[in-house]
């Protein structure tokens, strides 16, 4: 069994397709530092999960941010708090100005066990762009990839090209490689 610690259950759904039917969502709730450094934020959620987690499974948290390039990588790990106060028209109109609209978003999936804690990172490269599509969340009406913002995506197109999806991948294929 693996806990997934969120509240998401497509996160949940979407882990599931990289990681087998032993994932089950862990309604946890963990102190989230703050740091500059998603893979600093999961570990540490991870690390203080797995002391939760009921026997000794393992436990996945993930941490997620929008980078934008000419904004230095900001909103990055305060992506959510940015969101929250701004929304995503300010953040769209802040780039905007700006010569360079390149962005990712990026995933850092915190593996945590008996022997630590292990982290991967996904990412997906693309483009701010003004609110275009009526699916997804956050950030994804402004966030194009290949032509089309992630808000316009199908849930299965969104999930082949997703920073989340990237990272679940790696970590499929790290345990993949452990259990050999």
């Amino acid at each position: 069994m693996l806990h997934f610690v969120t509240t998401n259950p497509g996160k949940v759904r979407e882990a599931r397709d990289y990681l087998g039917d032993d994932v089950r969502q862990f309604d946890y709730d963990y102190a989230e530092i703050q740091s500059d450094d998603l893979a600093d934020i999961a570990a540490r959620g991870a690390r203080e999960a797995r002391e939760a987690a009921p026997g000794d499974d393992p436990v996945i948290v993930d941490d997620s941010g929008l980078f934008v390039d000419a904004l230095d990588g900001f909103p990055g790990p305060y992506s959510s708090y940015v969101h929250e106060r701004l929304g995503i028209e300010r953040v769209q109109e802040l780039v905007a100005a700006e010569d360079d609209h390149g962005a990712a978003f990026e995933t850092v999936v915190a593996y945590a066990d008996g022997d630590g804690v292990e982290t991967f990172t996904g990412r997906a490269e693309g483009t701010i762009v003004s609110p275009r599509g009526d699916g997804g969340f956050g950030y994804d009406p402004i966030f194009e990839y290949g032509g089309t913002t992630f808000a316009e995506m199908t849930s299965e197109e969104k999930n082949d090209v997703s920073h989340r999806g990237a990272a679940l991948a790696k970590l499929a294929d790290w345990l993949d490689t452990r259990s050999r």
